[in-house]
């Protein structure tokens, strides 16, 4: 296994922060990662490794406002720039791993967006091209209803000072059922709290744009999973989604795995071996490969 490091800055001059993990041999496939909100790529470095042993390469970057990724914590652009973004991520994952095929990964919030870039830029030739996506709890609408006084003063910020940062608000507890991996988010330097009026809103704006256009989803495989009890973001979204999207192709190709005592953070719950796996076993068949 080969670690992968480096920084690639934006035709917006935004410096942004990759990494990556590669098996010694050609990968079959790479898998380019969209991490959460107030996390980084580096909390993902297990999943790297279980995937390297199965042949496969991930490669992610810290998203603006995050991680090793420099500027203001919480604080994005417009959401085209941060679709451009995923973009330039799958150009350095076709220079550095030219022919394999190519997967979006996303989770959370990074969930959210991988299902919008694919929506929206409908990737079937060139360097950005997919052979599928994977989206795991994705933040298409809270598992709770967000408090209306928040919303409220959200929108009118969203106008006047979008860069605005708050709270995000995110119960801790929620992210897994394993103590030690709330310890160690809490005492991660890389992780913070923060949220800007624009980066809250357009969470929920293209949320909800992706499930009213989610019969327009390209005719590319699609995993889909959650946890039943996901206390932050909506399972029965997801669910919406993966229904409107199977119903409305000709060629059906949507799989969605709902792990029924799960809590957010699918990867790292007790079950995080058979997640994984059942994602390694997802690419390997879309893939035709005999595990």
């Amino acid at each position: 296994m080969s670690r992968i490091e480096f920084t690639r800055t934006t035709p917006d001059g935004q410096e942004l922060y990759h990494q990556g993990w590669a098996p010694d041999a050609e990968p079959k496939a790479v898998l380019c990662l969209v991490h959460g909100l107030g996390e980084h790529s580096g909390r993902y470095a297990h999943v790297g490794s279980v995937l390297n042993e199965a042949g496969y390469s991930l490669l992610g970057f810290d998203q603006r406002g995050h991680g090793k990724t420099p500027g203001k914590r919480g604080v994005t652009p417009p959401f085209e720039r941060l679709m451009d973004d995923i973009g330039l991520v799958l150009d350095q994952a076709a220079q550095r791993f030219p022919g394999r095929p190519r997967f979006l990964y996303g989770h959370s919030m990074g969930g959210n967006w991988v299902l919008n870039y694919a929506l929206r830029c409908q990737p079937h030739t060139g360097s950005r091209a997919l052979t599928g996506v994977i989206s795991t709890s994705p933040g298409l609408r809270t598992a709770f209803k967000p408090p209306a006084a928040k919303l409220f003063a959200g929108k009118i910020l969203y106008k006047l000072a979008p860069d605005f940062v708050l709270p995000n608000g995110l119960e801790l507890e929620g992210i897994s059922r394993d103590e030690e991996i709330i310890r160690i988010y809490k005492s991660d330097p890389l992780v913070h709290d923060k949220m800007s009026a624009r980066l809250g809103l357009d969470i929920l704006q293209q949320g909800e744009w992706a499930i009213e256009h989610a019969g327009e989803f390209p005719s590319i495989p699609l995993l889909l999973v959650h946890g039943a009890c996901d206390r932050l973001t909506s399972a029965p979204a997801t669910q919406e989604f993966a229904s409107k999207a199977e119903l409305a192709s000709s060629q059906p190709n949507v799989t969605l795995k709902i792990w029924p005592e799960c809590y957010h953070e699918t990867h790292n719950d007790p079950e995080k071996a058979e997640v994984i796996g059942f994602m390694i076993d997802w690419l390997n068949a879309e893939l035709k490969i005999e595990n």
